[in-house]
């Protein structure tokens, strides 16, 4: 485990670069879910995961990326700046894996007509996200068919894989 000092930078250099990061990743459409810093022997290793509706396909993950790099290199040019990084970095920019939680609503709308398990009062609730609006999430489940769930009352979620789902309309 780092050590405390070491943690408490790597939060700050995480804090400073998602305050910079966050407009840039806005400004070509697309939603800026994380970014991460690790140490990677003499260098940081800056994870930013970005996403949007219908996906994020390899030519706009490289358009971010050469965005996003120039926003650090301009930043290590600031003489203003916190200097984040500290030098040298090994940038990766992603879209957010099926095992992303699912916690802001924007997530959740990008889940519809998945199946999905989520923390509801404590408890779990399996079902199939079947619409998003301001009230909260339906779930359409075998068990007892439509549940709306309120905001205030849901938890993380994560999207089941599904191997054989039929009915979708895809061939396996």
């Amino acid at each position: 485990m780092p050590p405390a000092s070491t943690a408490a930078s790597h939060a700050q250099a995480r804090e400073h670069l998602v305050q910079l990061l966050e407009p840039v990743v806005a400004g070509s459409g697309y939603d800026l879910e994380d970014v991460t810093v690790s140490a990677a022997g003499r260098r940081s290793l800056v994870r930013v995961t970005v996403d949007a509706d219908g996906g994020i396909d390899l030519d706009a993950v490289a358009v971010v990326s050469r965005l996003v790099s120039d926003a650090l290199d301009a930043d290590a040019e600031d003489p203003r700046s916190p200097r984040a990084l500290g030098g040298a970095y090994v940038l990766e920019v992603s879209s957010p894996g099926v095992d992303r939680p699912l916690t802001e609503p924007r997530h959740w709308r990008r889940a519809v007509g998945r199946l999905v398990a989520a923390e509801v009062g404590g408890r779990s609730l399996v079902g199939r996200v079947a619409e998003v609006d301001d009230a909260g999430v339906t779930f359409e489940s075998e068990a007892g068919g439509p549940r709306t769930v309120a905001w205030d009352d849901l938890g993380r979620g994560r999207v089941q894989v599904e191997f054989n789902r039929s009915g979708d309309g895809e061939e396996e």
